[in-house]
């Protein structure tokens, strides 16, 4: 049975957009996990000189990005990590939506998507902030990350039933950095990477203490959250900065600081490693 020659070019063309849309979403997600490195590698060690008593105290995401803007050539690397971040955000969503990991519908599988979903929102959030911190650097030394905080949380309390709101963000926190502890110490990291063994025994390390050490981090954000819903006090609040200076400021918390800053730098080192060998696999529907 022979193909008609009008055939022949269609088929072509076809072929010709499903590797265009392919690549590009690939193209994107791996600048998204490079962007995701470079923001865990700028907290790690923040937060580490803050465990050394070399800067005045830890910040969170916001806040580094604000601490950045000052560089020589500050706005470049924040827009930067902005499309990048943005990049993420997408990927993420492509995850949750329509299922890019192959996870399933199982129970765990929609956790997994929702977690993916979570993650979606929170990484195009800080996109977001990226892109406004460029509108306003001549205004950057003034904005408190704690006091943005509180004014959000006290927004929440202003809502109907705004303390069951701030507990139950307070408590998926707490379950995304248990959550996060679990998945150092039993997932099998090598199954989302395209490398030989040799380089898989010597990364996968850095995802296990990368993870471990990130779920720890977001555990006493989400206790400052529940304690705001309980006590329906803003000032309870805390961002992860916040959250971090209160860990450092008990008994033998530089140490802990440290310890948690060291696997913040191995969580951005991994997502460097993802950057190149991440398998990412475009959604069929979207790749006609």
């Amino acid at each position: 049975m022979s193909t008609s020659p009008i055939a022949l070019p269609r088929k072509l063309v076809k072929r010709v957009q499903r590797t265009t849309v392919a690549k590009a979403i690939e193209l994107a997600s791996r600048l998204g996990y490079a962007a995701r490195g470079l923001v865990y590698l700028g907290l790690g060690s923040i937060v580490l000189l803050a465990a050394l008593d070399l800067t005045p105290r830890a910040k969170g995401a916001k806040g580094m990005l604000r601490a950045w803007a000052e560089w020589p050539l500050g706005w470049a690397l924040i827009g930067g990590i902005g499309v990048g971040l943005a990049g993420f955000a997408a990927w993420r969503f492509l995850q949750a939506v329509f299922d890019a990991d192959r996870h399933g519908r199982s129970p765990k599988a929609w956790a997994v998507r929702i977690g993916q979903a979570v993650s979606g929102l929170i990484y195009g959030g800080l996109a977001l902030s990226a892109f406004e911190l460029l509108d306003e650097l001549e205004d950057v030394r003034e904005v408190d990350e704690e006091q943005t905080v509180h004014h959000t949380a006290g927004a929440v309390l202003g809502l109907p039933y705004g303390d069951t709101l701030l507990i139950a963000a307070g408590l998926a926190v707490v379950a995304f950095g248990i959550g996060n502890v679990i998945q150092g110490l039993v997932q099998d990291f090598s199954k989302r990477l395209d490398c030989d063994d040799r380089i898989c025994r010597r990364v996968v390390p850095l995802a296990k203490v990368g993870y471990g050490a990130r779920g720890l981090a977001s555990l006493p954000l989400g206790v400052f959250l529940v304690m705001a819903g309980l006590q329906a006090r803003a000032a309870e609040a805390r961002g992860w900065g916040g959250a971090l200076q209160a860990v450092e400021r008990q008994p033998f918390g530089s140490w802990a600081l440290g310890l948690v800053a060291t696997g913040l730098i191995a969580f951005g080192l991994f997502g460097l490693v993802e950057a190149r060998y991440r398998r990412i696999r475009p959604p069929p529907e979207l790749t006609p």
